[in-house]
C-alpha cells in the first residue's frame, strides 16, 4: 500500500486507509483501532502523499521527512513522543530537517509528523516509503 491510500481526516484522531470508494465519499479504516467509518466528500481529508513540509528554500515531501526519521531511528519508534514539550519537539525536528522553516512549521505540525511516523511504524507500513519512490521513478521513465 502506498501513501496515496493513507489519509488524515480532520476531526478524527490518527491515520486512516482507504478501503473502498463510494458515490458520496469513501469507507476508511483507522490504523489505530481498525474501526471502519464512512467519510463524505465534504470532509476535510489530507492524503499523506500530497503533504509537504516547508523549508527555507523549498517544500520537502512528507515521504522524505518520514524516510529520514526511519533512517535515524533504524525503523523503530521515535524516542520523542508527540506529547513532548515544544523545545523537545523542535530539537527533534531540527535534527531531522535542519532547514525547516520555523515560522511556517508549527509545533502542532511536528506533533502530527511524529505521531504519523509512529502509527505507520506500528502498522508496519514504513516500507511504503520506498515503494512510493520506485513508483515515482517508473512513472518518469
Amino acid at each position: 500500500m502506498s501513501l496515496d491510500k493513507i489519509l488524515s481526516i480532520s476531526g478524527k484522531p490518527g491515520l486512516h486507509q482507504i478501503v473502498t470508494q463510494t458515490r458520496t465519499g469513501a469507507v476508511v479504516e483507522s490504523l489505530i483501532d481498525k474501526k471502519r467509518i464512512t467519510v463524505g466528500a465534504h470532509s476535510n481529508i489530507s492524503i499523506l502523499s500530497e503533504i509537504a513540509i516547508y523549508t527555507l528554500t523549498e517544500e520537502v515531501p512528507l515521504r522524505e521527512v518520514l524516510k529520514t526519521i526511519k533512517a535515524k531511528h533504524d525503523g523503530k519508534q521515535t524516542d520523542v513522543s508527540h506529547k513532548a514539550s515544544k523545545d523537545e519537539l523542535e530539537e527533534f525536528f531540527f535534527d531531522i530537517l535542519p532547514e525547516y522553516d520555523e515560522d511556517r512549521v508549527y509545533t502542532s505540525d511536528i506533533k502530527k509528523v511524529i505521531q504519523w511516523y509512529n502509527i505507520l511504524q506500528r502498522n508496519d507500513l514504513l516500507g511504503t516509503l520506498e515503494e512510493d519512490e520506485t513508483a515515482d521513478v517508473s512513472e518518469e521513465e
